[in-house]
């Protein structure tokens, strides 16, 4: 690989890259208009012009971290696919700057009066968004062009490498430029395969790469590699190309876990490895469930007389039901909610899934479900130990009897305690059937393999965000 295509190649940026990208940007520009709020505030004091004697004296401590506050109100919009489209960045900047003013709002209403800022705040919230939006709109326009993203070979054009191409070509923006494949099949060779060309052999890999100015290789080949396959792949590496396997590469670009190409030792091999947690870890989560929990109790506290009113009024008794569920371990234990769907909804004694529009849902639960409402209850289980605000959908004993003979690895779901919400749950909707679960799995063992604080928070964040949309699970 010579030197040039090394320079051409630094310039394209991987996920954890735009990610990092985006969040420059937000903070960037959030300094900016904290900078203007500050300015257009001292114009209006009637004692200090903007001065360095303004910023010392007027502006509390807090007034400088709503920069801060403004990136964590975008967790939505550090996802890539998201990012990329402008109609997705539009919405959620809008929704972002209603939530901002909502919340210093309820914060001015009660604190004693003429304590807090009105001017200084409003500039910034104002300011931030513009300025959050023309940098997201440049974010789009120069660093979704071609020029800045990886350009992609993939090894082995079998169910694996197809899988994973499948997948990427339904995403808008593209997060890579997949060039073609590499495959020993002769038969292969000079043909297409779901619309891109086989450009050579394992053998041919290395001048490939060269001609086609590729930075980064995805071996999407699940058994053992031959000799010379095996010695092409360390012949790129040294010349400066990235590999990766398509396991990994799945993870980075879609969040989730391929368990279907997946070998079958893989649960101890990567994955409880992978998963071991510290104990700070662990004592934060359940700091974090305590004080949730108090919070979603005093909310729980507030609605249940309207909700039980309201539950009573369009379907009758019971406005509460408990269903046992398997919790961390396989633990059964009673889950608690608000009652959404008919009294007669499994008469026959049948396991159902919940399906989207599915009829035996009243119209009040409808509501509850989408505003979430309807989850209220569990924080009894959350406090209890049973559940935590975060991890993988609680599910029926039947149910995971059913799906752990027809999902590999189902059954790891339940080394976590089950969560009110989840990375599946904000990723994906209702699972109806057992392809459904399978992808709702494959993103619950990508959050339990990476589970951590600033995941749990920013889960937490996106779930605020269905709520605010009325986009039930």
């Amino acid at each position: 690989m010579n030197g040039k295509t090394q320079k051409k190649g630094q310039w394209r940026l991987r996920p954890r890259e735009r990610v990092t990208l985006l969040l420059l940007g937000d903070l960037i520009a959030g300094i900016f208009a904290l900078l203007i709020a500050l300015y257009y505030w001292s114009m209006g004091d009637s004692w200090l012009n903007f001065s360095w004697e303004f910023l010392k004296t007027r502006p509390d401590f807090w007034f400088y971290l709503l920069p801060i506050l403004w990136i964590v109100l975008l967790m939505e919009l550090y996802d890539i696919h998201r990012a990329g489209r402008w109609k997705d960045n539009l919405q959620w900047i809008l929704i972002a700057g209603l939530i901002y003013l909502a919340l210093y709002l309820l914060v001015y209403f009660t604190s004693p009066p003429n304590s807090l800022p009105r001017r200084g705040v409003a500039v910034f919230i104002v300011c931030t968004m513009i300025l959050t939006m023309f940098w997201r709109l440049t974010y789009i326009r120069i660093f979704t062009a071609r020029h800045f993203l990886r350009k992609v070979l993939i090894i082995g054009a079998g169910s694996a490498g197809q899988t994973l191409l499948g997948m990427l070509q339904k995403l808008t923006p593209p997060p890579l430029e997949i060039v073609g494949w590499i495959d020993d099949d002769l038969e292969k060779v000079g043909k297409k395969v779901l619309h891109l060309p086989v450009l050579g052999n394992g053998g041919q890999l290395l001048q490939v790469c060269q001609d086609e100015d590729i930075s980064e290789i995805i071996v999407a080949i699940t058994g053992d590699l031959n000799g010379e396959l095996f010695q092409a792949i360390l012949d790129v590496r040294e010349k400066g190309i990235d590999v990766t396997t398509m396991p990994v590469a799945y993870e980075e670009l879609l969040n989730r876990v391929p368990i279907f190409h997946l070998q079958s030792d893989w649960l101890v091999r990567s994955f409880i490895d992978q998963t071991n947690t510290s104990g700070i870890y662990e004592f934060g989560k359940r700091l974090l469930d305590i004080v949730g929990g108090l919070i979603g109790i005093i909310l729980l506290a507030l609605v249940y007389p309207i909700t039980a009113l309201v539950i009573l009024i369009d379907s009758g008794k019971p406005v509460l039901y408990k269903q046992v569920r398997l919790g961390k371990g396989g633990q059964p234990y009673y889950i608690l909610k608000f009652r959404t769907m008919r009294q007669d909804s499994e008469k026959d004694g049948k396991l159902r899934f919940t399906e989207t529009n599915d009829t035996r849902i009243t119209r009040v639960g409808n509501l509850l479900r989408k505003s979430h409402v309807d989850e209220f209850p569990q924080f009894i289980n959350v406090l209890l130990g049973q559940m935590s605000l975060v991890g993988p959908r609680s599910e029926r004993p039947g149910f995971v009897q059913e799906l752990q003979q027809k999902l590999p690895f189902y059954r790891a779901r339940l080394l976590v305690k089950p969560g009110v919400t989840g990375w599946a749950q904000v990723n994906f909707g209702y699972a109806g059937d057992v392809e459904t679960s399978a992808v709702k799995l494959e993103y619950d063992l990508y959050y339990i393999k990476h589970r951590n604080l600033v995941l749990d928070i920013m889960i937490l964040f996106k779930t605020l965000g269905t709520v605010i949309k009325l986009k039930g699970f």
